[in-house]
């Protein structure tokens, strides 16, 4: 199989491309990034572009499954508004690109509780992609809705504390159903999700994501 990944140089997009190099079921490994991935493999086929001008790339986004991975906060995007650019609208211009060039099936990492008629702006913000993916009718569409995640190589320390309290309230039962999720398995519920034949609409909640493809 073919696969596209964009939001290749995040957390979970990059435990993603290197679950898939690393599977046989995929041959081919195209990203798109607006910075070099750093990553060398013989299966990646890197592409650094301008997501502000596609004309010189926009049909090079072709394959069997394309999985979206991109995303940011809004401290780093700087605004509400930016983070929904970049959110939203670049997430959707791949989409619509990919389903334009035939690829039949999206895998889409969106959160625990999106909800488009949330009073909470990042919910709502996930809530509306995943309604807008499902406008545009992919043959399958799979949403891959996590908790809170844990990232491979956490150096911030509020954030590794934050990790290690979790895991410790999760060890003795307590806030299991909150319990963060590490990036690589969610980068392998998603590769397993993409490898397999799938026609209409599935949400894999964050009870699922641990035992999918098992």
């Amino acid at each position: 199989m073919r696969a596209i990944v964009v939001g290749a140089t995040g957390a979970v997009g990059r435990d993603l491309v290197e679950v898939l190099c690393a599977d046989p079921r995929y041959t081919e490994v195209r990203t798109f990034t607006r910075r070099e991935l750093g990553v060398d493999d013989p299966k990646l086929r890197p592409y650094v572009v301008d997501f502000e001008r596609t004309e010189g790339w926009h049909d090079l986004v072709q394959g069997d499954v394309i999985f979206s991975a991109l995303g940011t906060s809004k401290k780093q995007a700087g605004s509400k508004e930016a983070q929904y650019h970049i959110d939203h609208d670049y997430q959707m211009m791949f989409a619509q690109f990919a389903k334009k060039n035939g690829v039949r099936h999206m895998v889409l990492v969106s959160s625990a509780g999106a909800d488009a008629s949330s009073a909470f702006f990042y919910m709502k913000l996930k809530g509306e992609i995943e309604n807008d993916m499902e406008a545009l009718g992919f043959e399958g569409l799979t949403i891959v809705q996590p908790p809170s995640l844990i990232r491979k190589h956490a150096k911030r320390p509020l954030e590794t504390i934050s990790v290690k309290a979790f895991q410790l309230l999760n060890a003795v039962g307590l806030f299991r159903s909150m319990a963060p999720i590490s990036t690589e398995i969610v980068a392998h519920c998603m590769a397993e999700a993409g490898a397999e034949p799938f026609r209409g609409v599935r949400r894999i909640s964050k009870q699922a994501i641990r035992h999918f493809g098992k």
